[in-house]
């Protein structure tokens, strides 16, 4: 009897009883309180309302949980969550919230016995929860209605719902929304664009989940759809725009299908979020949040959403199963994202962009430095904020890591590799040493002669950058190299007919050292840098322009940072320009200015530069 009414309320044992699925409960997450090897959650039921007056989130949730011990206590994650009670198979019963950590929050605890089925907590967040920003109509396209969002990776989801906040577990869930009757909620699962809420919004995620993948948007949203299974959310003034700029998001798909399987959840929506957005993308299941930075016209920065299309595979279906092992999710990404944009748009132009993102990694490298452990792929983050792990490293190590092992196994070997790993490891977590193995008894072992051309261990737990980093190579920029040596010496201005953004970038990269106030005059006179709306060649025209104090830039620079909250961008800017004696003064007035439109994380990074970290 026990077991049935487990499988009716716990939609994930279909999942959980998988064969070699451990589901992650005996790895010690260093950024969790949670005691899932004890006791587990496995499905969550949510019940909120969003009052923008409190800037609070109140209601309660629905923990059904599954004791493996016998364990007399669960212990959850919160991070200045008002708990107000807590029930245990509906009976009151007293819990311990423990002192604050500043990065972990507090430990919730609560005790429980064997025949612990659910536990219910009400609760409220604070008006400055982590993970929540809530912005007024003036922070908004449509300048009419006031906007939420949640940004929950990598341990924010305690900010707002009271779990274990680790991606060693997953768990299905639901969720009921209240909000104001003339915004539409959103959440991470399977959408119905055609469900009318009149303030009250239902969702059921029926595949299980991590909780950093936990996501809510409240706003003035419309919706467009390509397909039966793809569209786009934005606000209304937004909604064109985004549906242009993407329109190649089913051939997006369908390339990705293509290379390492069927699409896992059900349905892929975009929904493009107000600028403030700290991140490019975020890879909410089944509707990916997204920055307004990368609408441009034409179409020349959409790889990022062929990045967090690829994270439906490599991250929401295998997931790393700490923070000190988020590379398994970025760096496979990446490399996914790059075969998507080479089936889609060529090699040439997937060339492009890889030698665009070596060049950074080569500068992140070099500005760490060779034997900063903090270039190994596998990080120990204890005591740190995982936080701390996703940078370039992550992503752009982890993706040449992985295209190292396609030029030495050949890439039918290496796909054939590729998806059965991610077939074999559905909605399961992974660690770094257990990715090594399974590689070694799936790749290495059958050939031999990989061994010889890749040091795993060197890519994995090694420093710096190994010997066997794949050469990059762009027929695309050996013209633009040109013209920037022709430039650098005389000044000439170049041809840019057909040029796309990657080109500029490229270009003002290469000229960037050479920069002086005069050359900058040229350029910008030219091809008028300080005013373009491409935010990738902004943020490099204003690196340039605090380099050589341009100050015909300084007061769209200004406008930048208190219109975007992409911390890409802005966080270089500031850090730059804090670093220069004669623009601090300025810089910081222009910080405290733009400060309250930010996001918690983007404050977090650049409070910590101007506090000298």
């Amino acid at each position: 009897m026990k077991s049935i009414l487990f499988l009716m309320l716990i939609p994930f044992a279909m999942f959980a009883d998988k064969p070699g699925d451990e589901r992650g409960v005996n790895i010690k997450d260093a950024h969790s309180y949670s005691n899932p090897a004890e006791i587990v959650v496995q499905h969550l039921d949510l019940n909120l309302k969003a009052d923008f007056s409190t800037k609070k989130l109140v209601g309660f949730v629905d923990l059904q949980v599954k004791n493996l011990t016998d364990a007399d206590t669960l212990r959850l994650d919160t991070y200045n969550l008002k708990i107000e009670s807590v029930k245990v198979n509906d009976a009151p019963v007293k819990f311990i919230l423990k002192p604050a950590d500043e990065i972990l929050g507090s430990e919730l605890d609560i005790p429980v016995t064997a025949s612990t089925k659910v536990v219910t907590i009400n609760y409220e967040t604070s008006p400055d929860a982590r993970a929540l920003q809530w912005l007024s109509p003036e922070q908004t396209a449509g300048k009419i209605y006031p906007f939420l969002f949640t940004q929950s990776e990598a341990i924010l989801a305690r900010s707002w719902i009271p779990l274990q906040d680790t991606p060693g577990i997953k768990f299905t869930w639901t969720a009921t929304i209240h909000c104001p009757k003339e915004l539409m909620a959103l959440m991470s699962c399977p959408q119905n664009p055609k469900q009318i809420g009149n303030g009250n919004y239902s969702f059921k995620m029926p595949l299980p989940v991590p909780s950093y993948l936990m996501a809510l948007s409240i706003g003035d949203l419309a919706y467009k759809a390509y397909d039966n299974r793809c569209g786009i959310y934005a606000e209304p003034v937004m909604l064109g725009k985004a549906f242009h700029e993407f329109s190649d998001l089913p051939a997006m798909i369908a390339s990705a299908e293509q290379l390492y399987g069927k699409y896992p959840w059900i349905q892929y929506d975009v929904l493009v979020l107000p600028p403030s957005f700290p991140f490019g993308g975020m890879e909410n299941p089944c509707v990916t949040f997204a920055t307004p930075t990368i609408i441009t016209g034409d179409r020349s920065l959409v790889s990022l959403i062929a990045h967090e299309l690829a994270h439906s595979w490599s991250g929401n279906l295998v997931t790393n199963a700490t923070w000190n092992d988020f590379w398994l999710n970025e760096g496979f990404t990446v490399y996914f994202e790059s075969r998507i944009m080479e089936k889609i748009y060529g090699k040439d132009y997937a060339d492009m962009l890889n030698l665009l993102s070596q060049n950074e990694l080569k500068h992140t490298v070099a500005v760490m430095g060779d034997n900063n452990p903090d270039t190994k792929l596998f990080l120990d983050l204890k005591g740190r904020d995982p936080d701390d792990g996703m940078g370039d490293i992550a992503y752009e190590k982890g993706r040449f890591f992985l295209m190292a092992l396609e030029e030495a196994a050949g890439r039918d070997v290496w796909d054939a590799f590729l998806k059965k790993y991610f077939e074999e490891h559905r909605f399961q977590t992974m660690t770094t040493e257990k990715f090594v193995k399974y590689l070694d008894a799936n790749l290495l072992q059958e050939n031999p002669l990989i061994k010889q051309k890749v040091n795993v261990d060197e890519w994995v737990y090694g420093t710096g950058l190994p010997k066997s980093l794949p050469v990059i190579k762009s027929r695309y920029f050996d013209t633009v190299e040109k013209a920037a040596a022709a430039f650098i010496k005389t000044s000439a201005i170049p041809d840019t007919t057909r040029w796309t953004t990657h080109h500029y970038l490229h270009f003002l990269r290469t000229v960037a050292p050479e920069m002086t106030y005069e050359k900058a005059v040229a350029l910008d006179n030219h091809f008028h840098f300080t005013q373009i709306q491409n935010s990738e060649i902004a943020f490099d025209w204003f690196m340039i322009a605090i380099a050589c104090h341009y100050k015909p830039a300084y007061q769209a620079l200004e406008n930048f940072l208190n219109t975007v909250g992409r911390r890409k961008y802005i966080a270089p800017l500031y850090r730059k320009a804090a670093a220069d004696t004669t623009l601090k003064p300025w810089i910081e007035k222009v910080y405290q200015t733009a400060r309250p439109g930010y996001h918690a994380v983007a404050v977090k990074t650049i409070d910590e530069i101007f506090e000298g970290k």
